[in-house]
This record gives structure tokens, sequence and C-alpha cells, in this order.
């Protein structure tokens, strides 16, 4: 497996050399970039196909490889709203992230499908979600990139049983899991998860997570909350998974570069490999 670590691991307006450099020296394979409003550092709604080019050839001067592509953008306009206008906003933000992934060589995006409010019932969320991504997974496969489906705290998708019926309606194989290990300890058990989707699972976050805690407060460096590593690397080799580990992990305030390095070598003992 190869170990990567999210742009938003770096405080709000690093460059993207210095996020590369950063990640370089830490031992990264990868970087995950993300697409931002306009203005925002790296790729954004506004990047040109030249722009996306320049950062694909900054990425491999530093020897880095650019595997997924994931935004927040989603989080303003869900596939799950009762307005059809944030819906295809919504829509509009995947399009350019499958453009931009397209173009830079990178096989998976992140989509958060939907969210359940006291506004949108779940029922809505699921068949409005499906209806918005059916368009675009078609799109996913002309461009021959996949659409990972991520599970978060949106309370939606809550079973691993139900994201594998999810996945498996649209009946395409650019239709997949993007599985983040530290988001399911609020309710379940990641390597059951990893077991069940099985080959469902396109990439993986990974955080850790203090289920005492029970709130965003709860999430700490790898390690040291109650995910079971071990298991979860089982599950992982079990089901053939060798793509990227991604890190999706705060910065320090006092320094905010040391915990990319000190998550590098944490995934290196997640990974069964010499901490370095």
């Amino acid at each position: 497996m190869l170990k990567a670590v999210n742009q938003w691991c770096f405080p709000e307006g690093t460059s993207l050399r210095q996020v590369f450099a950063a990640s370089r020296d830490a031992g990264y394979d990868a970087v995950e970039l993300n697409v931002y409003p306009p203005g925002g550092v790296g790729l954004t709604l506004e990047t040109t196909a030249g722009e996306a080019d320049a950062i694909g050839r900054m990425a491999e001067e530093y020897g880095l490889q650019l595997r997924s592509l994931s935004t927040g953008l989603l989080s303003r306009n869900p596939l799950s709203a009762a307005d059809p206008g944030v819906r295809e906003q919504g829509a509009k933000v995947i399009r350019k992230q499958l453009e931009l992934a397209e173009r830079l060589g990178i096989d998976t995006i992140l989509v958060v499908p939907g969210v359940v409010n006291e506004s949108t019932a779940y029922d809505e969320c699921y068949e409005r979600s499906r209806i918005a991504l059916e368009p675009l997974i078609r799109e996913a496969e002309k461009r021959k990139v996949r659409i990972g489906i991520e599970n978060v705290w949106n309370k939606f998708l809550l079973s691993p049983l139900e994201m594998k019926t999810y996945v498996d309606d649209f009946q395409s194989p650019c239709a997949g899991v993007y599985f983040d290990v530290g988001n399911i300890l609020a309710y379940g058990f990641p390597e059951q998860w990893i077991r069940i989707l099985g080959r469902r699972i396109f990439k993986v976050h990974v955080k850790d997570f203090r289920t005492n805690v029970g709130t965003g407060a709860g999430f700490v460096p790898l390690l040291s909350g109650n995910v079971n590593w071990p298991a979860v690397r089982k599950a992982l080799i079990d089901v053939g998974y060798s793509d990227t580990l991604t890190a999706e992990i705060g910065f320090y305030a006092s320094d905010p570069l040391q915990a990319v390095y000190d998550t590098a070598r944490q995934l290196n003992v997640i990974l069964g490999e010499p901490a370095g």
C-alpha cells in the first residue's frame, strides 16, 4: 500500500510547492489535492487545462503521485438538497473534479453524496442523491475516472450493507467507495466494513478517533485512538487492497508541518514497516 497525505493537512494558504516538498521529505508516495473555490491554492473551480498540467508537472518534479481528488464544496451544495439549483451546483463541482482528474491522470474522485438533516429526510437523501449521481457516473465512465462515495458524519449510509447496495445499484465499475477508517468508529468497526465492501473500496482515508469523546474533538493522531490498526491492515490485505492510505489529520498549532512528518512515521507502523 502507498502512503499519501491530503492537502487539508497543511495550513490554509500553504503553497503547492511547500506541500509537495514537505510530503516528499516526509516520505509520502502521493498527495491528495482538493478542488477549492476560485482563489484557493492549487486546483479550483476555475483551473484551466494548462494550469492543471503545470500542477501535474510540479508533482512529478517532487516524485509524487496524484491518485485521488477530494473537495469540501459539496457540503455547501449537497446532491440531496430540495432545491434543484443547489443540486446542480453540486453536480457542477463533481463535473469539475472529473475534468481535472482526467486531465491529471487521477483515477478516483471523492464524493459525499448527500446529508440527512431536519429538512432532508433519509429516504429523500437516498433518492435525490442517486438521481443526481446517475449521469455523473456515466460521465465518469467516459472519462475513465472512478467516483468514490465517502462515509462521513452525514447521518447517511450508516451500514456497510446499505453502502454496498447503494453503489452496486449504479451497475458501474466507476461507482465505489472512498472508505474513511476513522469516521466509522462512531457507529461501527472499520475492519468489518472493509471485509463487507471488499473490491468496492477504491481509496482509503486514515485518521484515528477516541470513541469515549464521541465528537469532532475525539479525532486524534494515528495510533492514539481506538482504531484496531492491525485488524484494519489485515482486512485491507485480505480484500486485495493495495492503493493509497491517505492521511486526513489536523496540524499542530505550534509547528504545523511536524504533524505531516509524524503521520508518515505512524503510517509506517500501520503498514508494518520500520517507523523511520
